[in-house]
């Protein structure tokens, strides 16, 4: 392994290194706020917008990122609508991982059992009390383990991003193995790029997660 070429990549690696944080985080943050809007219209079933949700759901969930990419920046020009590399990435991020996230948020409103509900009922709760005191905040602690695994997820995804020229991590290795051959030292800085993105998070939502179990159930 050359050293010099790895300090001569560098530059390049840490502009993609910051290009795909920015978008990942954007449809992450797409995807959280889908996820949530879906969930709660599938948990109290509003007529309509839960069927709508039920089908956005099922389509994202069953077909991969690369393709969702593809019909966003080939697809949506044909009829007219033209969007950016970067805004075709957060978008597609964040459809594909509102689809996830959803399911993620309505398993944890699902698992609240029964009999919370009907003692907040019987201390004399209104049913919007009940939902944001009992039933919100113990759902949200038992979301946490898939939101961050859908987060970490969402974050190895960008990982297609270069079928659509965005100048990511992978596209700028797969460019510089093209242009120079050195596939050993582009391929470790990519590992080494993509272990200080996801890392972290994974340190983080497993302390967030203890943190919050042990608040709502003191183990």
């Amino acid at each position: 392994m050359d050293l010099e070429v790895i300090n001569s990549y560098l530059p390049r690696y840490i502009d993609a290194f910051f290009l795909t944080v920015r978008i990942g985080l954007i449809g992450i943050v797409i995807a959280f706020l889908l996820g949530v809007i879906s969930a709660f219209t599938m948990y109290f079933k509003i007529p309509f917008l839960a069927g709508v949700f039920a089908i956005y759901i099922e389509l994202f969930r069953n077909t991969p990122l690369l393709v969702q990419l593809f019909f966003i920046y080939f697809g949506l020009p044909k009829l007219g609508i033209t969007v950016s590399a970067e805004v075709c990435g957060m978008v597609g991020l964040g459809l594909l991982g509102g689809s996830y996230m959803s399911e993620g948020f309505r398993s944890g409103l699902g698992a609240v059992p029964g009999s919370q509900n009907e003692g907040a009922l019987a201390l004399g709760m209104t049913t919007g009390q009940m939902f944001f005191y009992v039933v919100f905040p113990e759902a949200f602690s038992l979301s946490v383990p898939a939101t961050v695994a859908n987060v970490i997820f969402l974050l190895k995804e960008t990982s297609v991003f270069s079928a659509i020229s965005l100048m990511d991590l992978m596209f700028t290795a797969k460019d510089l193995i093209g242009l120079y051959y050195n596939t050993t030292e582009a391929l470790f800085l990519l590992v080494i790029f993509y272990i200080v993105m996801i890392l972290p998070v994974s340190v983080i939502g497993n302390v967030i997660e203890k943190k919050v179990h042990y608040k709502m159930f003191g183990v």
